[in-house]
């Protein structure tokens, strides 16, 4: 029992430490810095008249935003009755523009549903061998996009791993 609470209790102080430094040093920057780092790069502003590849491709900036969960979701690979790694990402989920409160005044609601499928997903051996292969990744993006809508509805076009890490224990 003493060998599953330490790490457990380290992923819990990790987890708010993290939360704590990204609240502190992301917590300045205003909504207009978030919208201009998602615009388009100046080359495809200023394409030469003739050519289209640029024209059509949609601004997805101009539809979407992308709200970031405050902080990183921690995920135990447990096997054999041993938690034999822990399983760190960070997720945005992409809705309309302007309704990102939309997704903040939910987020306990939103961040248990996107547990149970994360420990699903690990239960199921989703975090083991080679678990960042495209269709791995495709399964869980799915996965986490249906228990997204379960909580906002088609407000939530899409889910976006931002980070992934695992940590052997």
């Amino acid at each position: 029992m003493k060998r599953f609470l330490l790490p457990l209790l380290l992923a819990l102080v990790g987890t708010a430490a993290g939360a704590g430094a990204g609240w502190i040093l992301g917590g300045a920057a205003s909504s207009t810095d978030h919208a201009t780092a998602e615009g388009p790069a100046p080359a495809a502003t200023q394409c030469d008249p003739g050519t289209t590849t640029a024209a059509a491709v949609p601004d997805a900036a101009a539809t979407h935003d992308y709200a970031r969960l405050n902080s990183q979701f921690v995920v135990p690979v447990v096997e054999g009755g041993q938690v034999t790694a822990l399983v760190a990402l960070s997720l945005s989920i992409e809705v309309p523009t302007g309704r990102q409160h939309d997704v903040f005044d939910v987020e306990p609601k939103l961040r248990d549903a996107l547990l149970q499928v994360l420990f699903d997903h690990a239960n199921l051996g989703g975090f083991g061998g080679d678990f960042t292969s495209g269709s791995n990744m495709r399964v869980l993006r799915a996965s986490l996009l249906k228990g997204a809508q379960g909580v906002l509805g088609p407000m939530a076009s899409d889910v976006l791993i931002i980070d992934i890490a695992r940590q052997n224990v």
